[in-house]
């Protein structure tokens, strides 16, 4: 407790050094109050920016904090934007911690130690962050591998930190007038649930695992395997990757990569995961990409860390697929529609405002090159308008503008000459035939065919029984009738289904007759 209460003065210390009341002070429900601090505390310097205030602040308050900054930096809907752009420039300065601690961190996660586990172990690590740091090995096999060990204690500090911003945020639910809008209480919340998912690394490694089966034969993204003999909540083996990190321009270009390609590559990829998979990498910054130079995978992506990934329902990539699409067809009355339909804007919104005020953020950016468009001032407008009109920004889909800026900042560095929406849409398109034209309904067939072959011998004795209960009201089986009610319904459109197939067959049929009655006279 009383670690907890020195804590907390640190925090409230450092919050006053920086100003950080002063960057609140035209948002707070008590500003008398807030100009008495201001004026009590007057020998601080808080002439900088409140946006690099603010970063130092998190910076000196250490790496959870340092963490909780880089989450901040994606909330654009929520956050102004000239401190989310600040709070991208937080990066994880960490010492490593002592080769020592690794190897009994690694003793007691696989029961055994380095030098039984490995032919060789580098006690040096090679990389260090505030959750990890990884050590390069060589497995008995002599495959060279990656060792990802966490920091002992984590849990511990997390918990102690994250109990103190839910405190705070609570204040500032309290005090603060734009606390409604800015949420602080969900936003820590879901901090709190990501640090979590970030310290349990056998998820990290499944979700390599998702992503590598994903991309199986892929000539595009590498992943490297995991072993898992060798993985633990705390510890994860992986395969070790060669490569030049995507941000090395020059060095690429000396090997003689193509950066076109490897720029629309990456546009490539990232539209797979989204509409194909519905699971994206959400943490694809430079420091986890490298390029292979390698004969035999030459300019291919290798992804890394993958603490952080995201997913989205069929639900969510059919939105998407029709706003993007929509976007770049220039159809802003159907992006108005596809919100409202959606719900995600209130029902009673009028489609041509909604429609006039996506036009006004989106033409300006077409038919320009990457290096031309602030996809920054984009958002912002659009968050704009999304509060104009009550659009609810979803959860699930901030991961995905966060990836979608990364994507940005890769291009910009690759080609700054990339036409985002050209490169993309032929994708899309491609994409959105398969899932709505012929093949899409027949794998969708293929998908239900083992529920309906369960299903429908049932529906006689079904019917039967429910028949025979209706007979005796009083001893009516609901529950029965509902389940025979739902098959009934799915029993129709599987029937609507097939038959829509037999018209294209039948129809194919005819047209082939007709060809080869009609194709003597061409």
């Amino acid at each position: 407790m009383v670690l907890k209460f020195l804590r907390l003065l640190k925090i409230l210390r450092v919050a006053v050094k920086y100003g950080l009341d002063e960057i609140a002070i035209s948002g707070l429900k008590v500003p008398r109050t807030a100009k008495l601090i201001d004026n009590v505390i007057f020998w601080r310097d808080i002439s900088a920016p409140r946006g690099v205030r603010l970063r130092m602040a998190l910076e000196e308050l250490g790496p959870i904090f340092v963490k909780f900054g880089q989450v901040l930096s994606t909330r654009r809907d929520l956050m102004p934007f000239d401190i989310a752009d600040e709070l991208t420039h937080l990066q994880d300065r960490v010492p490593p911690f002592s080769s020592e601690l690794a190897i009994a961190q690694i003793t007691r996660s696989l029961r055994a130690h380095p030098d039984e586990l490995f032919a060789s172990f580098d006690r040096t690590p090679v990389a260090s962050a505030s959750i990890a740091q990884v050590h390069f090995a060589i497995l008995k096999d002599g495959k060279e591998v990656a060792v990802k060990v966490l920091r002992p204690g984590m849990k511990k500090s997390i918990d102690e930190d994250v109990a103190l911003m839910h405190i705070a945020a609570e204040w500032i639910g309290r005090i603060w007038a734009d606390s409604k809008r800015l949420k602080p209480k969900e936003v820590v919340a879901e901090f709190d649930k990501y640090l979590h998912d970030e310290l349990d690394l056998m998820r990290e490694a499944a979700n390599a695992s998702q992503l590598r089966r994903n991309f199986a034969g892929s000539n595009l993204l590498m992943v490297p395997e995991m072993y898992w003999d060798y993985c633990a909540s705390s510890v994860i083996v992986m395969e070790r990757m060669h490569g030049i990190p995507v941000s090395q321009i020059d060095r690429l270009a000396a090997e003689g990569v193509d950066l076109k390609k490897l720029s629309s590559d990456g546009v490539e990829i990232f539209f797979t995961q989204v509409f194909r998979d519905g699971f994206f990498h959400a943490d694809m910054h430079p420091g986890n990409i490298l390029v292979s130079v390698a004969p035999e995978t030459f300019g291919r992506y290798i992804a890394l860390d993958f603490g952080i990934v995201g997913t989205l329902n069929d639900f969510d990539k059919d939105y998407l697929s029709q706003n993007f699409l929509a976007f770049f067809r220039r159809d802003y009355k159907r992006v108005a529609e596809a919100h409202i339909e959606s719900g995600w804007a209130p029902r009673e919104t009028r489609v041509d405002e909604l429609e006039s005020a996506v036009r006004a953020c989106c033409e300006p950016i077409f038919d320009r090159p990457l290096k031309d468009i602030s996809f920054g001032q984009i958002l912002l407008r659009l968050f704009q308008t999304s509060r104009r009109f009550n659009v609810e920004v979803q959860p699930q889909l901030v991961l995905l503008q966060k990836t979608l800026l990364n994507i940005e900042g890769l291009g910009r560095q690759l080609d700054p000459d990339l036409d985002l929406w050209k490169t993309a849409k032929p994708y899309l398109e491609r994409w959105m035939g398969e899932q709505v034209g012929v093949r899409g309904m027949v794998e969708r067939l293929k998908a239900e065919a083992p529920r309906y072959t369960h299903i429908i011998p049932q529906l006689p004795r079904l019917v039967h029984r429910a028949l025979l209960q209706a007979a005796e009201p009083a001893t009516i089986n609901h529950d029965l009738l509902k389940i025979l009610v739902i098959e009934q319904q799915r029993t129709n459109r599987l029937i609507s289904v097939a038959l829509a197939c037999a018209a294209l067959v039948v129809s194919g049929a005819v047209a082939l007759l007709a060809y080869g009655r009609w194709s003597h006279l061409i």
